[in-house]
């Protein structure tokens, strides 16, 4: 919150309503931000509260008290618990619980694995996304590697456009495969009319970028099937968009599902981890690689899918 401003209401002002003479006053600021700030409290007539429909005739004080905008006080550091898996003075690798967002955004202001990075490590505010090179869906957990210098992080993603970085995922699709592994290879963009989804699409389509996906059954289930997939490029939802492509919907995503129906099991996010992770330190050259187990809820997923079909 910025410092209360005081106001006089002017003359010609007289008979207005209070938001509407404070629209005039304060043209930075939008009429329904004045009225939220109003119905908060923020904003004083004469040192009562006000409201937005008050009358003003002009002489009386008004003092306003802004509110930042949450995405106004959005990169700021937050103390938070990371599992870190790796290090050193130039990258830092994580194992991302599910439910962790990795960059504010609507709805996600703070809490992010951004504001944990510059509380970690202040000097990542000098960074672009505090170093973070590639993101993890809110609900995907597992391996994230972070940049610690603008030199490290140049490295990583020259790298991850050069597709030398491995990032192998397990993931619980819906649903029997024919074939026992294989390959999508199909452009991914913006779905054309649900904004808040990715699609395959014609690589001619404005927005449509290449998508590679390696895909492998590890184990066939009744209704649905442990994949390992390994991503040659790293497209927003491209694993969950892929499968659901070949027909494999990812089990518990709610997003690219639909009314497909799968195993009667308690598990609310989509069945996706990030598993392995390896590529060439940025600053030594040497090659490195890292594993991080499933979380308890996806491998209690594993065990269920098998004693379900043990029963």
């Amino acid at each position: 919150m910025t410092d209360p401003r005081r106001l006089v209401i002017p003359p010609e002002h007289a008979g207005k309503r209070l938001d509407q003479s404070l629209a005039e006053l304060l043209p930075e600021y939008s009429r329904s931000r004045l009225q939220d700030w109003i119905d908060t409290g923020l904003i004083h007539l004469g040192g009562a509260a006000a409201s937005r429909k008050q009358k003003v005739w002009g002489g009386e004080v008004v003092e306003v008290s802004p509110a930042s905008l949450p995405e106004e006080t959005a990169f700021q550091p937050q103390p938070m618990d990371l599992s870190v898996v790796f290090e050193d003075e130039h990258i830092l690798v994580i194992d991302k619980p599910a439910g962790l967002v990795t960059h504010p955004g609507a709805g996600n202001w703070e809490g992010t694995l951004l504001n944990a990075l510059l509380h970690r490590h202040p000097a990542a505010a000098g960074l672009p996304r505090a170093g973070i090179v590639h993101r993890l869906d809110k609900d995907t957990s597992g391996l994230m590697v972070v940049a610690k210098t603008l030199e490290a992080q140049t490295q990583l993603v020259r790298a991850l456009q050069a597709r030398s970085v491995k990032r192998i995922y397990w993931a619980v699709a819906l649903g029997v495969f024919k074939a026992g592994e294989g390959q999508v290879d199909a452009a991914i963009g913006r779905h054309p009319t649900q904004r808040v989804k990715m699609a395959v699409l014609d690589e001619t389509r404005a927005g449509a970028k290449p998508a590679l996906t390696y895909w492998k059954v590890l184990r066939q289930y009744r209704q649905a099937a442990w994949v390992e997939c390994r991503l040659a490029t790293g497209r927003t939802h491209q694993i969950r968009v892929h499968l659901t492509h070949l027909g494999h919907p990812l089990l518990g995503d709610l997003v690219y599902r639909g009314r497909r129906t799968g195993p009667d099991l308690p598990f609310h996010r989509q069945a996706l981890h990030a598993v392995r992770l390896g590529l060439v330190h940025p600053a030594s050259g040497a090659p490195m690689e890292w594993e991080a187990p499933p979380p308890p809820d996806f491998a209690s997923l594993l065990t269920a899918l098998e004693a379900a079909d043990a029963s």
